[in-house]
C-alpha cells in the first residue's frame, strides 16, 4: 500500500476527500495546514505561518516535507546511518493533504531516501476547480466558509477581489505544477461527491 498525497488550491475539497479516504480505506489523515500551525507555534523564527506569505511559507516548509515523506516512505528504510525500518508499522499508511507543496525543493531531498519518482511511492491526487466562474467561486465561499476559514470575515468586495486575484489563478497554476510531477488531476468544480467516489474507486483498483 502506498501513501497518498492530495494537493491543490484552497476549497477544492482536499480535506473532505482525505476524510472519505480515512473512513473507507483506513488511511491516517495528516493536514499540511496543521503542520504549518505547529511550526508557527513552536518555531516562529522559521517563518512557516498560515495566512501569511504563501510562497515563502511553501518554500520554508519544503525541506521538512521532503525529509518527512522520505523517512516514512523510504524503500530501504535507512537514512543518516539510522535504521528507520525497525520503526515501521506494517499497514500503517497516511494521506497527506494540503496546498503548500514545492516539489522542486522536495524531490532532491526524497532522492536521499531512495525515492526517485513521486509516483513510484505515492498515490498522487490533484484537486482543481478550473471549470468554475468567478461568481460560482464567490457563492461557494459564502456557502461553505466556516469560522475556521481565514476568508470567513471578508466582506463581499474583499472576497470578490480574492477570487479574481488569487483563487482562480491559483487553480490554473496549481494544475500545471501538479501535472509536471505526475499527479492525476480531478476537477471538483461540479458534482464533487461523484468525483470523490471515483477517486476512492481508482485508489481501490490500484490496491488490488
Amino acid at each position: 500500500m502506498k501513501n497518498i498525497i492530495i494537493a491543490g488550491p484552497g476549497r477544492a475539497g482536499k480535506t473532505t476527500l482525505a476524510r472519505k479516504i480515512n473512513e473507507e480505506l483506513n488511511y491516517f489523515v495528516i493536514s499540511v495546514d496543521k503542520l504549518i500551525a505547529t511550526f508557527q507555534g513552536a518555531y516562529p523564527q522559521l517563518n512557516i505561518k498560515l495566512a501569511w506569505r504563501r510562497r515563502k511559507t511553501t518554500d520554508n516548509l519544503a525541506p521538512f516535507l521532503g525529509h518527512f515523506l522520505g523517512a516514512f516512505s523510504s524503500s530501504h528504510g535507512v537514512a543518516y546511518e539510522l535504521n528507520l525500518r525497525v520503526h515501521a508499522v506494517k499497514g500503517n499508511r497516511f494521506v497527506l493533504e494540503g496546498g503548500h507543496f514545492n516539489f522542486e525543493k522536495i524531490l532532491p531531498i526524497l532522492k536521499m531516501y531512495g525515492v526517485e519518482e513521486l509516483k513510484d511511492n505515492f498515490f498522487l491526487i490533484g484537486l482543481v476547480q478550473n471549470k468554475k466562474t468567478a461568481d460560482e467561486f464567490f457563492n461557494d465561499f459564502r456557502k461553505y466558509d466556516t469560522e475556521d476559514d481565514w476568508t470567513y470575515g471578508f466582506d463581499d468586495d474583499e472576497l470578490r477581489e480574492y477570487v479574481s486575484r488569487d483563487a482562480i489563478p491559483s487553480s490554473r497554476s496549481m494544475t500545471d505544477h501538479l501535472v509536471k510531477y505526475g499527479f492525476t488531476i480531478y476537477d471538483t468544480s461540479a458534482e464533487r461527491e461523484q468525483v470523490f467516489d471515483k477517486i476512492v474507486e481508482d485508489i481501490k483498483s490500484k490496491l488490488v
